[in-house]
């Protein structure tokens, strides 16, 4: 079974399409595929379907859920849920397997690489790991095939409890954090030209992201366009102000003022590829 939560919930099995309608439905396949092959306490699934005062009849109801869904990956599994059994390979019995009630809680049996949020990862810390070492051609490219991975926001089509928002939470988190890392990357390499119209985009969706905001003025300073690296300082610094009271942070400022002072350690990034202090310490 493949299951796709970085972006409109999608999951297949046998290579037939298995993805609920019910608002419900979708939010128990979702929390339970962000838990491959561990099971999920029902406590845990009234709550996200819920809140933290679920009705009388939330356990039966929540029973009910759980067989429609089931009902759907027999469906997909070679036949309606409820036929006559024929054995362990029927419909019935596999999807029984598949979605398994386990202590006090289900389960989906499906490894973490069946689904896309933890292939994410799994690229997304080899990137990192990459970078880490000074290869920024592997960080870059590894990077960008985990980021590959998103189809939209997590969970985009998933009405979300409290449980499920923080899980989309902290991949939009990963998300961020795996996209501002392969820039870093791709500054080292030089590729600044191309990385201006997305930095631009970027810093518009993130106005308080002063990492971002590093990234495009050395994107700009690099491609000649100076005075444009020195107006998004200016433009991040008077919304700081004025909104939170806060000046740029330190790192933020240094490179402001070596960009003033027209540093000639910023002219040209890092040789090959690999970290020097400098580079660091202004962009990345």
């Amino acid at each position: 079974m493949r299951i796709r939560i970085l972006g409109p919930l999608h999951a297949e099995t046998a290579g037939a399409p298995v993805v609920p309608s019910a608002a419900k439905t979708r939010q128990i396949m979702a929390l339970l595929a962000l838990h491959p092959g561990h099971p999920v306490p029902v406590a845990t699934l009234k709550e996200e379907l819920w809140g933290a005062v679920p009705p009388n009849s939330a356990h039966s109801t929540l029973q009910t859920y759980v067989l429609r869904l089931r009902r759907a990956l027999a469906a997909a599994l070679g036949g309606p849920y409820g036929a006559p059994e024929t054995g362990p390979d029927s419909g019935a019995a596999r999807a029984r397997a598949l979605l398994a009630t386990g202590h006090d809680g289900y389960l989906l049996r499906v490894a973490e690489s069946d689904v896309d949020a933890f292939a994410f990862q799994r690229a997304a810390q080899a990137g990192h790991s990459a970078f880490a070492d000074g290869d920024s051609a592997r960080a870059a490219r590894l990077l960008r095939e985990a980021l590959a991975l998103w189809k939209g926001p997590a969970l985009v089509d998933v009405r979300a409890g409290a449980a499920l928002r923080i899980h989309a939470a902290r991949l939009e988190e990963a998300r961020l954090l795996a996209t501002e890392r392969r820039l870093d990357a791709e500054l080292r390499l030089g590729l600044h030209g191309e990385l201006l119209a997305e930095l631009v985009e970027l810093t518009r969706l993130h106005p308080a992201n002063e990492r971002l905001y590093a990234q495009a003025m050395v994107a700009f300073y690099r491609a000649g366009r100076q005075s444009e690296a020195l107006q998004l300082y200016r433009g991040l610094r008077r919304r700081l102000v004025e909104e939170l009271g806060l000046e740029p942070a330190p790192q933020l400022q240094r490179l402001h003022q070596a960009m003033l002072s027209v540093d000639p350690r910023l002219d040209a990034p890092a040789h090959g590829g690999r970290p020097t202090p400098t580079f660091d310490l202004y962009a990345a």
